[in-house]
């Protein structure tokens, strides 16, 4: 689940059988609005902060890192554990020795930077609008899969902004993990050189499995 929050901005992300006759109009509607906006940014940076919720109420810390978009590429960065994405491959740091590569596609089932920059809610997802309250939205996803670990997602979407600043995951254990994104800029100028993986920034005995 951590991982997929880290996989995630995060954004959510904010997700394949389709259910759309089952799905919410209102929701979609504004789901496919925050798609198109984003689709018209060519970078974006943010922070962002997971908080992990057992099934018992015990809060087991925040945790802070920041991300970095651009087009289908993005950086993750979490104390020293960095998810970096060239847009074919994801290199995944575990802050220690090892990076583990996997290829995007591999990484459809998460709610990765790459999946919120697409209409992921229309695959993995059977969705409706529960709240229009106050400044946000707030959209439920439960997956169509049922084989994951995954109750339910919800995503809390700035009506002003047009922009997911907030998503709740409740795992089949009740355990639950927020996370909040912050500090957001969409105009942000990123060189491609940031998605690249280059393995000498890292400790010379690193592993690289693939």
């Amino acid at each position: 689940m951590n991982k997929f929050c880290l996989s995630v901005i995060v954004a959510a992300s904010l997700f394949t059988t389709s259910s759309k006759a089952q799905n919410d109009p209102a929701a979609k509607k504004i789901l496919d609005g925050v798609s198109a906006k984003i689709k018209t940014f060519k970078a974006i940076t943010a922070n962002f902060s997971l908080k992990s919720i057992t099934s018992k109420g015990s809060n087991n810390g925040v945790r802070l890192g920041s991300v970095s978009l651009k087009g289908h590429k993005y950086l993750m960065k979490q104390s020293k554990v960095e998810i970096i994405c060239d847009g074919s491959k994801i290199y995944n740091y575990d802050g220690n020795k090892t990076v583990t590569v996997s290829g995007v596609d591999d990484a459809g089932s998460t709610l990765s930077p790459q999946i919120l920059l697409s209409n992921f809610y229309d695959k993995d997802y059977t969705y409706k609008l529960i709240s229009s309250s106050g400044n946000f939205n707030q959209i439920e996803l439960v997956p169509n899969d049922k084989r994951k670990n995954v109750q339910k997602i919800n995503i809390f979407i700035d009506k002003e902004k047009c922009f997911i600043t907030k998503a709740k995951v409740l795992d089949k254990s009740n355990n639950i993990i927020e996370l909040t994104i912050s500090n957001t800029n969409t105009n942000a100028t990123l060189s491609d050189d940031l998605f690249q993986f280059n393995k000498n920034k890292y400790p010379k005995d690193i592993e690289v499995l693939d």
